[in-house]
Parts: structure tokens; C-alpha cells; sequence
């Protein structure tokens, strides 16, 4: 399987930028700026390095978080389709949902509510009959 060189590429980054050995050399690469003030008399050229850089990286981050993402959901996207596809009593139209519009997925929305609704309501009626252990009201068990 041939994959492009911004593929290849991004992939490395996003490894290294994910790295704590790069967030240190970022705290590290920030101190230094700091104390090379009295150096430069803390003046604007010191300072545009710093808001230049950082703005640069900001920047292109941006970009290589979105791709990133971008891949990671259409692979979760594809695998949940295949769950769905895989599983006797799913809904095969329940595949695909990512690409439908706003109103559709309202549609599907309040059905699933619906149903949660319902299982909700069964749940609390059968637990009538159920003697369940009393809790406080304040959420805490007595253990």
C-alpha cells in the first residue's frame, strides 16, 4: 500500500509533537527566551522571536491536528460501520450516519431517544419489583 509523503510525514510529526521529550525542549526553548531579556533589553525584536514563533507553530499545528483527526475519525467512522454492519439485530441505515445532513440525523436522534425513553421507563417499572438497596439521598452509599 503506497502512502503520500504528507501522510508519511504528518504521521512523524503528530509522534513527535506528542512526545514529552518535545514539550520539554518547548519549556526549555521558552526559559531561554526569558532569561536572554536583560540581554536584549527586553526589546521588541525579543520579543516578536517569540510571539513570531510561537504563532508560526501554532499555525501549522493547526493543520497537522486537523489531518490528523480528520483520518482518525473516518477510521473509527469505518469501524463502527462494520460493527453495525456485522451485527445481526443492527439497523444497516444507521451506517453511513456521518454523512447526512443536519435534519436527517434529528430524525434518527429522537428515535433512539425515544427508544432510551422507553428502556428507561421498563428499567424503573420492573426495579418496582425488584426490592433495589436504599440509597441516601445525597448520592453516598452506606457501605
Amino acid at each position: 500500500m503506497k502512502t503520500s509523503w504528507f501522510l508519511k510525514f504528518s504521521n512523524a510529526l503528530a509522534q513527535m509533537a506528542g512526545r514529552a521529550s518535545t514539550f520539554v525542549i518547548a519549556v526549555l526553548l521558552v526559559i531561554v527566551w526569558g532569561l536572554s531579556g536583560p540581554l536584549f533589553h527586553f526589546s521588541d525584536t525579543w520579543q516578536l522571536v517569540i510571539n513570531t514563533s510561537t504563532t508560526i507553530v501554532t499555525f501549522l499545528m493547526v493543520f497537522l491536528i486537523q489531518n490528523t483527526q480528520n483520518r482518525d475519525t473516518a477510521a473509527m467512522q469505518i469501524k463502527l460501520d462494520e460493527l453495525i454492519r456485522a451485527v445481526d439485530k443492527a439497523h444497516n441505515a444507521l451506517l453511513d450516519l456521518e454523512e447526512l445532513d443536519e435534519k436527517e440525523l434529528v430524525v434518527f436522534r429522537k428515535r433512539y431517544e425515544k427508544l432510551a425513553q422507553e428502556a428507561r421507563d421498563n428499567f424503573r417499572s420492573a426495579s418496582r419489583d425488584i426490592e433495589m438497596p436504599a440509597f441516601p439521598q445525597d448520592g453516598k452509599r452506606d457501605d
